[in-house]
């Protein structure tokens, strides 16, 4: 099995649901990049997840909505982002809003991921999006714990980051 089919069979897809996402990216000419647990497989030993978060160009944010629109996806907003999902597959697509992340995509490089070809954030600053959402007490105790996780698959795998944790956090490691 191949890393979409993969992937596909994972989120129930009767439809590739990241492939179509990446083609309306294509098709707009938006610059984007893979951020969360997603971009931290592409630098660490892969862990599974249904959701996978994504920053698009911020002046075309509501091109990619209104096509997602159009193929069926279903959009629902929420302060820092908008999810999209299809009745086809339990993958689900954020773009994140928040706008510290839009200096990643001048970064970002491609990579292959579980057989897609994607604009990945650079290392560092995939660590820095963990780091912030980590630290954002509203999060989810659970979602929280899992960026704790990335945060440590990141360090095992690159050591050489350590210097960029805070104290706070570090505490937290040992």
């Amino acid at each position: 099995m191949i890393g979409k089919e993969f992937m596909n069979a994972l989120a129930n897809g009767r439809i590739d649901i990241l492939q179509q996402f990446l083609d309306i990216l294509s098709e707009i000419g938006s610059e984007y990049c893979v951020v969360g647990g997603l971009a931290v497989n592409a630098y660490a030993e892969p862990v599974v997840s249904l959701d996978i978060d994504i920053v698009v160009a911020i002046s075309n944010i509501d091109k990619v909505c209104k096509l997602a629109k159009t193929k069926g996806f279903k959009l629902e907003e929420f302060e820092h982002s908008v999810n999209l999902t299809v009745p086809d597959s339990d993958l689900r697509i954020q773009i994140q809003t928040d706008l510290r992340y839009q200096e990643f995509i001048s970064r970002s490089q491609e990579k292959d991921i579980l057989g897609y070809k994607m604009k990945v954030s650079a290392l560092k600053d995939v660590l820095q999006g963990k780091l912030w959402a980590y630290l954002d007490e509203q999060r989810r105790k659970s979602k929280r714990q899992k960026d704790l996780a990335d945060i440590i698959r990141l360090l095992e795998a690159h050591p050489e980051l350590e210097s960029q944790i805070p104290s706070t956090i570090r505490d937290k490691l040992e």
